[in-house]
């Protein structure tokens, strides 16, 4: 379902699902200055990217958004909530997402989110050091 971010209670809702699993990130990868952590509510309704969520009994449960270049997919932000993790919400908002090759960049220290872009046949194009210690890889599907 796409995420109307004009509605106050889904931008609050999905700024407090974002801010659980970036810090989850952090942990991760020992590194809290991923941008989206220290997004306003403002900022992240001012994005021009499109959000899918996923619900369930208790509200939002995670959230995909990307932005298309030409016929590729850039994935923006992959975000669940940490009370639903290993339920398969990624899988299902990346399968939602729409056909064409696909590009997105994680943690390289950040190997659960690895895991799921290589399982789903994402190749590695490059690294870059975004602080010191700190890298985010790219990744490409075939």
């Amino acid at each position: 379902m796409i995420l109307d971010l004009s509605d106050d209670a889904v931008l609050r809702e999905l700024w407090t699902v974002q801010r659980l699993a970036y810090a989850v990130e952090a942990e991760i990868i020992g590194f809290d200055g991923i941008p989206p952590l220290h997004e306003t509510l403002d900022e992240l309704r001012a994005t021009t990217e499109t959000f899918l969520g996923l619900y369930d009994e208790e509200g939002l449960t995670g959230a995909v958004s990307y932005e298309l270049d030409g016929s590729t997919v850039d994935i923006c932000r992959l975000v669940v909530h940490p009370r639903a993790h290993r339920r398969g919400i990624a899988t299902q908002l990346l399968d939602a997402l729409p056909e064409g090759p696909q590009i997105v960049s994680t943690g390289t220290k950040n190997e659960p989110a690895l895991r799921l872009y290589r399982k789903r046949g994402f190749v590695e194009t490059g690294e870059q050091e975004i602080a010191p210690g700190v890298s985010i890889t790219h990744l490409r599907s075939p």
